[in-house]
């Protein structure tokens, strides 16, 4: 009996088995993962199905549907209990339905005893309300806020719209960035693109357009002007007195006068005679600006036009404005679906970045560095 002890214990004690990536089985984690996605719109599930085919593994089997009443509810068909989960919730028009059905989809999951709850979210909602205004509030700080109570314990996103987005997480938050595919159909689809100027649309972008331009090897411009200043002016209403006047009657204290901003006419600050113009942003929705832009590239003198963006919400008669306009492709990633702007426009080009999306999800799950996603990536990128 104890012969066959030990030997049973030499068994267990046998090399471990290597798996295909190269790695021995302790590095992996002993959890399984499952992949669901968390929308009801057949359109926005078309990612999870090209992530979930990377990976090799099915998409979980669940239902998330709408109610006659519009309330969200959420079925899990298997069970998820001490699983790693990813649940892959891109957004569509319906920004709000969408929301929620990824928080009924956490919650639904954490009381069905999930181990982690993955959020992979590649264009993360209410970004642009990132900020304090005038009577206003941190919209983006308060989703953070939910999703964390929901049961979210970790999120991957592509491309914030400030990077500072990340400290509103109470929990780790894994931005990836799009510009190594965007950057290789530069180099790969735009002929003679070493002709070509990085612009950038306001002074605020600057900083991302001259992470292309460096990467590239590229000339740098920008714009600056009235179609580009997105600061807003809020008034308190006619016939109210100013600040510093009501003050001044209450304390006897006078404060320096703040004069109003006056748009500039819009200008361009480089040289983009006789080149292909190429402007960089992360989001691309309302395109009266993208429009102004291009036609004052084309009056100074450009001769192609390029508009390369992350994240493709194209809402409203953004086809239609792109097709009637000087732009002669607008290149976006699949981040967020667009299939009928692509009907309405064939200036809209598709950039696939299904494949970081799974490799992030199979380095979080195995335990394995994410440093390699971010290579050459520097602070200001």
């Amino acid at each position: 009996m104890l012969a066959r002890r030990l030997g049973g214990h030499k068994c267990l004690g046998s090399s471990s088995p290597k798996l295909s990536f190269g790695y021995t089985k302790m590095n992996v984690s002993s959890r399984g993962y499952r992949v669901f996605s968390g929308n009801s719109s057949t359109a926005c599930t078309e990612l999870a199905q090209t992530i979930t085919e990377r990976l090799g593994v099915e998409l979980g089997k669940s239902v998330v549907y709408q109610e006659a009443n519009r309330e969200t509810r959420v079925d899990v068909k298997e069970s998820v209990r001490g699983q790693d989960i990813f649940i892959i919730q891109t957004i569509p028009r319906d920004v709000n339905t969408a929301v929620m059905e990824l928080l009924v989809m956490a919650y639904t999951l954490k009381t069905s005893s999930a181990q982690n709850i993955i959020g992979v979210i590649p264009y993360f909602p209410y970004s642009k309300q990132c900020k304090m205004r005038k009577r206003g509030s941190i919209v983006c700080k308060l989703l953070a806020s939910m999703l964390a109570e929901a049961g979210l314990t970790h999120i991957i996103t592509m491309d914030l719209h400030q990077k500072e987005i990340q400290g509103f997480f109470s929990f780790p938050v894994d931005n990836l960035r799009a510009s190594p595919f965007l950057i290789q159909y530069i180099q790969e689809e735009i002929p003679d693109y070493r002709n070509a100027v990085i612009v950038a649309k306001s002074p605020s972008a600057a900083q991302r357009a001259q992470s292309y331009a460096e990467r590239l090897r590229l000339g740098l411009a920008v714009l600056h002007g009235e179609a580009h200043n997105f600061e807003l002016v809020m008034s308190d209403g006619p016939g109210l007195a100013s600040p510093s006047s009501l003050a001044h009657a209450r304390t006897g204290l006078e404060l320096p006068p703040m004069m109003p901003k006056e748009k500039p006419p819009i200008t361009v600050v480089g040289d983009v005679g006789g080149r292909i113009a190429i402007i960089v942003d992360d989001i691309i929705d309302d395109v009266e600006d993208f429009v102004a832009a291009a036609d004052i590239l084309k009056e100074r003198g450009a001769y192609r036009i390029y508009i390369m963006a992350t994240h493709g919400l194209l809402s409203a008669d953004a086809p239609r404005l792109i097709e009637e306009s000087a732009i002669d492709e607008v290149v976006v990633t699949n981040t967020v679906p667009h299939d009928v702007q692509k009907l309405q426009c064939s200036k809209i080009k598709t950039v696939d970045v299904s494949m970081i999306l799974a490799e992030a999800i199979r380095r979080i799950h195995h335990g394995e560095s994410m440093a390699y996603l971010f290579r050459n990536i520097a602070v200001g990128d």
